[in-house]
């Protein structure tokens, strides 16, 4: 299990990184997730099906990321939680660096927990709890 979950955190660092540089594939993105997918942070919980509406909310968080200068998204560690022989949490600790005009670059990190299935070896996120991310955002001056 620990194999398979680490192999697709890497795949979503590469591709949130393809996305900071304008460059996502948005299908590809979409391999990541299972068919239903739930998100929770303090703003609420959303729950979606994998299809286009999740590309596009998933474009839209991309496109907000660039527009407040995230340069880079650096997964630091992952701590894994299993729940049983198909489930996990993943416990994601985060750097994500932000540009700024006239001033040095500004690191924060962060921490995710997706919600992670893996069947036959193949390890998709069909969930994540995160915490106030404007809040955060809010105390370092970005957003």
């Amino acid at each position: 299990m620990e194999a398979a979950v680490e192999k697709l955190l890497e795949r979503y660092q590469r591709l949130f990184r393809q996305a900071l540089a304008g460059k996502a594939d948005m299908d590809e993105v979409a391999t990541l997730y299972a068919s239903d997918v739930i998100a929770a942070s303090p703003a609420g919980v959303r729950s979606s099906k994998n299809d286009d509406g999740l590309k596009r909310m998933m474009a839209q968080g991309y496109e907000r990321y660039r527009s407040i200068g995230t340069k880079e998204m650096t997964l630091r560690h992952i701590r894994l939680s299993t729940v049983d022989e198909s489930h996990c949490v993943a416990r994601v600790a985060w750097r994500a660096t932000y540009a700024h005009k006239d001033q040095p670059d500004t690191d924060i990190d962060f921490e995710v927990h997706y919600l992670v299935q893996v069947l036959d070896g193949d390890a998709k996120v069909f969930g994540w709890v995160s915490g106030d991310e404007q809040a955060l955002l809010k105390q370092h001056g970005i957003g």
